[in-house]
């Protein structure tokens, strides 16, 4: 028996991260009851953007065309190479304003369990990419198991190549109180400790 268009819908907004049952009606009865025309154009911009929306032929971030604004843009410096794991990792860096290399996206994280290996990382894309210009890559990774193998996986890869691989430092947060940061964070932090 198939359920109501409403309880369809409601299901459809729960592939969002986040969004559980209540948000999903929520979401589904406001748009109903007040405001059919932001919910039309909501479905027009979404269906729109699943067609058009692609990886750039370069980083792999999401882009409307081949190339991506920053994989484009002259001003970036193509000698360093962040690799990260999603599109949000690259707006969040963009968004500090502190770097101005290129970056490789990888989409995820090695995980046998999931059937994440090196291809669907695109691992011989970032091989063939390292093979250019770029002289620094520089990992910016979570610090979950997945994160670190990937991470292990890729300094293993460029280990023959005359590419440096560096590491994005991690320690205790701005603010942060140190008897509410875990002991893995703690450790790091003091492992990368800098001279003053």
């Amino acid at each position: 028996m198939q359920g109501s268009i409403i309880d369809e819908l409601k299901e459809s907004f729960r592939v969002l991260p986040g969004v559980g049952p209540k948000t999903a009606q929520r979401m589904v009865l406001h748009l109903l009851q007040r405001d059919r025309h932001g919910g039309r154009l909501l479905g027009q911009k979404l269906l729109e953007a699943m067609e058009r929306v692609g990886q750039c032929r370069m980083c792999r971030n999401l882009s409307e065309s081949n190339l991506c604004a920053v994989c484009e843009s002259a001003h970036r410096d193509r000698s360093q190479l962040c690799i990260v794991e999603s599109p949000v990792d690259v707006v969040a860096i963009e968004q500090s304003a502190s770097y101005r290399g290129c970056y490789f996206v990888l989409m995820g994280n090695l995980s046998p369990i999931e059937g994440i290996g090196p291809e669907e990382l695109g691992m011989d894309a970032l091989a063939h990419r390292c093979e250019d210009d770029v002289r620094e890559v520089i990992l910016a990774l979570s610090a979950s198991v997945e994160g670190e193998a990937t991470a292990h996986y890729i300094s293993e890869l460029l280990k023959t190549s005359k590419v440096q691989v560096t590491r994005i430092a991690r320690g205790i947060p701005i603010g942060g109180e140190l008897e509410y940061v875990d002991g893995n964070t703690l450790a790091l932090a003091l492992s990368g400790r800098k001279p003053l």
